[in-house]
C-alpha cells in the first residue's frame, strides 16, 4: 500500500522486501576542501561511509539537492581517493582477499593482479563485484595500488603482505 501511495519500486530480499532505488556511479565528492584541510592538519578523517549522501544541481546548476538514490560506497571511495590524491586506496573488508572461484573447493586467493587480468574474471555484483572494480579504477586513474583485504590484516596489508594488491606495474596475475 505504500509503496503505491508514493510511487516506489519494491523488490523481495530474502523474506522481506525492499525498496529500490537508482544506484549512480559517483561523479564528485561535494566539500573536498574540508576534508583535505583536516587531513594536512593531521585529522582522522573519516568520510564517504556508506557511499555518502547522493546529491545533485538542479537544471540552473545553483541549487544542490538530495536525491532518492544510493551511491556505492566503494565507487565513492575509489573517487575520493583519487580526488585527494592517495597514496594507496585499501579496501578494507571481511574476507582477507579477494577469491576466484568463492565458495567452491577450487576457490584460490588473489594476491596481485592487473587490473585488466582482474576485470577478465568478473566478481558478484553485490558483494566483491563493486570492491574490485573500485580498486581497478584507483589503479587505472593514479598509476597507484589498490588492496582488497581484511579489516585485521591492515598492517599486513600495508606492509604489502596481505590482500588482494591490484597494480597497472605488474602484468597477469598471482595466486596464494
Amino acid at each position: 500500500r505504500l509503496a503505491a501511495e508514493k510511487g516506489w519500486s519494491i523488490a523481495p530480499d530474502g523474506d522481506k522486501f525492499r525498496r529500490v532505488v537508482p544506484s549512480p556511479r559517483p561523479k564528485r565528492i561535494f566539500e573536498i576542501r574540508p576534508v583535505k584541510w583536516l587531513l594536512e592538519k593531521g585529522t582522522i578523517v573519516i568520510c564517504a561511509g556508506g557511499g555518502g549522501i547522493p546529491t545533485m544541481y538542479d537544471e540552473a546548476g545553483k541549487k544542490l539537492s538530495g536525491v532518492e538514490a544510493v551511491i556505492d560506497k566503494d565507487l565513492c571511495s575509489s573517487l575520493l581517493a583519487q580526488e585527494l590524491v592517495a597514496d594507496i586506496l585499501i579496501i578494507a573488508t571481511d574476507v582477507d582477499a579477494a577469491y576466484v572461484d568463492w565458495g567452491k573447493p577450487t576457490q584460490k586467493a588473489i594476491a596481485q593482479a592487473h587490473p585488466d587480468e582482474l576485470e577478465r574474471l568478473g566478481f558478484a555484483a553485490g558483494s566483491m563485484g563493486p570492491k574490485v572494480q573500485a580498486a581497478i579504477e584507483f589503479a587505472r586513474a593514479t598509476g597507484k595500488d589498490a588492496v582488497i583485504g581484511s579489516l585485521a590484516d591492515i598492517v599486513a596489508i600495508t606492509e604489502g603482505k596481505a590482500g588482494t594488491r591490484v597494480s597497472t606495474r605488474k602484468a597477469g596475475i598471482e595466486y596464494r
